[in-house]
């Protein structure tokens, strides 16, 4: 469930500002009061969770004033301002400003809930929008969407840092549903082209003739930017390179020898073909493959990740049980194997689905994980892999996610912890350092 947006309500008149006040919460927004512009200033800045009410006439800074020193802090800050029946004028002019709307007194309640509605769900979007941008420009944020410890992921963290910092082209390889868009970013937020463009393409969603305009662009004057020249200087993400035909692939490997060594722009081309039998040098011309496989990562499916699944899922149902409001499943010993035992064909974006699932089927007190699972698809009914696991590795997982559970139960007491799984406060410790679990995570 998502948070209340806030409203700040700025109006000199103490009996107005209150009355607003108490309508919008009743129509389920956080509101606070300001009876000054610059109270308001002190209150509200950049990426202010929400938006703000303002009078147009106050003593001091009026609402003019505050709107143009508002717009200075937070561009998409959206702003209503409420005008009396003699200042449509200035009113208008705030529009022009960027004022995100105004009202007129005497208004009805029920417009101002309108507009309130209108302009914070287009703050939500704007706050979103700057956030994701933020996110995919700090790699160390994007290295930790890569959750696991698992010698697999490991090494996959490692070879991000290891091939970010070179410059040459990638080819990122892995069944649908693994996250290599997500790598792609990654390696881009690492390198030395982390402050550069990121221009992003999916091959298979066009027919060849609007792919090529926007890989290359079209012939005529005044057509926007083709994507291998607005990611100039920074990363060129071509995802299903495998839909490619082979006029297309032509031209990639025509525009790639252009621009010389060092590449202007680093082409990371992502292969989703893996679970069709066939591979990417097999569908790509021999010299355009190895160009760009002169780098190569291959992102692991969820089966080979182990104790991961068990790590995703926990933080998944918290995830979205803070999202709707309610408590995440608690997890099995059964359950747990069941988890680690799936096929998962879907890989993480099926264990994403089958966590939200779990959570909303625990908020109504009915099913299992284990009914998830076995509806999940034909493909996912098998209750085993194929490649089977270590009888180590399932006790080894389910021992940490019952450390792990423990302690997020008692909201990181040691002492609580122990007495619960009849553990010294030594064993406990080394099994802590074992599984990476930090007592500073659940406080």
């Amino acid at each position: 469930m998502s948070k209340a947006m806030k409203i700040a309500i700025v109006d000199d008149e103490k009996d107005m500002r209150q009355s607003i006040s108490q309508w919008l919460a009743l129509s389920g927004f956080d509101t606070e009061t300001y009876a000054s512009a610059e109270d308001a200033l002190k209150g509200v800045g950049a990426d202010y969770p929400g938006i703000v009410v303002s009078d147009i006439k106050m003593p001091g800074m009026d609402g003019m004033q505050l709107l143009k020193r508002l717009r200075g802090v937070d561009s998409a800050l959206p702003v209503i301002m409420i005008t009396g029946h003699g200042d449509v004028p200035m009113a208008v002019e705030a529009m022009r400003i960027g004022a995100f709307d105004f009202l007129e007194k005497p208004f009805n309640p029920d417009r101002m809930t309108d507009l309130a509605k209108k302009a914070t769900q287009a703050r939500r979007l704007a706050l979103d929008s700057r956030a994701l941008r933020r996110e995919l420009s700090d790699g160390g944020a994007l290295m930790n969407k890569l959750i696991g410890a698992s010698p697999v992921m490991v090494r996959l963290k490692e070879d991000i840092l290891d091939l970010g910092q070179a410059d040459g082209h990638v080819l990122i390889e892995g069944e649908t549903g693994t996250g290599k868009t997500l790598v792609a970013h990654a390696l881009h937020a690492v390198g030395a082209r982390a402050a550069r463009k990121f221009v992003l393409v999916s091959c298979g969603a066009f027919q060849e003739d609007t792919l090529s305009s926007r890989i290359f662009g079209p012939a005529e004057d005044g057509a926007p930017l083709p994507a291998i020249e607005e990611a100039r200087g920074g990363t060129l993400v071509l995802e299903d390179i495998e839909a490619l035909t082979p006029a297309l692939q032509a031209r990639l490997l025509t525009a790639i020898n252009d621009q010389g060594s060092p590449a202007e722009t680093r082409i990371v081309a992502i292969c989703n073909l893996q679970e069709q039998g066939k591979t990417c040098e097999s569908v790509l011309r021999p010299d355009l493959f190895y160009r760009l496989a002169a780098l190569r990562i291959t992102v692991p499916p969820l089966r080979q990740r182990g104790e991961d699944i068990l790590t995703l899922f926990t933080k998944l149902g918290e995830q979205f049980a803070d999202e709707y409001g309610c408590e995440a499943p608690q997890v099995s010993a059964q359950e747990a194997a069941q988890l680690l035992q799936a096929p998962w064909p879907g890989n993480v974006r099926q264990l994403i689905n089958v966590a939200e699932r779990a959570v909303l089927q625990n908020r109504r007190g009915s099913g299992s994980i284990a009914s998830l699972l076995m509806s999940d698809g034909d493909e996912a009914r098998p209750a085993m892999t194929t490649e089977g696991k270590p009888l180590k590795d399932f006790v080894e997982a389910f021992e940490r996610m019952l450390i792990d559970n423990t302690m997020r139960r008692h909201k990181g007491a040691i002492s609580a912890v122990m007495d619960e799984l009849c553990l010294p406060r030594r064993t406990l410790n080394e099994k802590m350092a074992k599984y990476g679990l930090q007592r500073s995570d659940y406080l």
